[in-house]
This record gives C-alpha cells, sequence and structure tokens, in this order.
C-alpha cells in the first residue's frame, strides 16, 4: 500500500507480536488486542480477516474508563478479535469508523487481496447492552 498506511506487524512489551492497520493518511485504524508468538502467525490471522472482511461484525461499547465508544470484533470464545484503535466522542462516528475499517481491508494489496467489494452498509452493528 503507497503511503504512510498499511499493515504491519510489532513486537509489544510482552514479548508477543501484535497487527496494527494504518489508513493512508497515516492514522492508525485497528489492533490486535491477541498476542502471536511470531511475527508469521500475526500475518497469518490478519490475511484469515481480510478474507471474512465484509462478513465481520462489530460490537459497539462505551470505554470502561473514560469517555467515547470503542468498536470490537469478538472472537471464537467472545474475547475482542480486532478492536478499534482509540475511543471515539459519538457512537456515530464509531459505527463510521468500522465501516472504513471493513472497506479499508478490502483495498489492501498483497495475498488475500481477492476480498470481494462490500456491498450496501459495511459491516452489521450490534450495540453492547450497555447503551
Amino acid at each position: 500500500m503507497p503511503g504512510r498506511g498499511g499493515f504491519r506487524t510489532e513486537r509489544s512489551p510482552d514479548g508477543r507480536y501484535r497487527w496494527q492497520l494504518k489508513s493512508p493518511n497515516g492514522r492508525l485504524v485497528a489492533v490486535s488486542p491477541v498476542g502471536y508468538e511470531t511475527p508469521g502467525e500475526a500475518e497469518r490471522g490478519f490475511a484469515d480477516l481480510r478474507v471474512a472482511g465484509p462478513g465481520l461484525v462489530a460490537r459497539i461499547t462505551h470505554v470502561r474508563d473514560g469517555i467515547g465508544w470503542i468498536w470490537v470484533v469478538p472472537g471464537a470464545r467472545g474475547l475482542p478479535e480486532i478492536r478499534s484503535s482509540r475511543a471515539y466522542e459519538r457512537y456515530a462516528t464509531c459505527q463510521n469508523a468500522f465501516r472504513r475499517f471493513v472497506v479499508l481491508l478490502a483495498k489492501l494489496d498483497g495475498p488475500g487481496a481477492a476480498v470481494p467489494e462490500p456491498q450496501g452498509p459495511q459491516g452489521p452493528l450490534r450495540p453492547s447492552d450497555g447503551d
């Protein structure tokens, strides 16, 4: 992906690897809360995510400590698989950020780029119980 955006893996302080996704303007869009043992595992996890992109469902929830909303895509055991990189002041802004994330996934170059263009509203959204 040209410019400052794209996918990358980083080693976190706990020694595990996590991925990040940046938009073309360089702003951090999404992060993996899950830690992987190797950079290759993180890359495979992200590739799987790209394939699932158009069908992803986010849970919009209020942050526990502070003000704002975050989006989270729960994994198989209900633990966060993907999350927004920051809290958003407004609920609607958070919804739109998730929709832009799904579109960005579909536009990435490289392996798994054959993800179909999303149709209509991007990714169904479900408010959490605490709204």
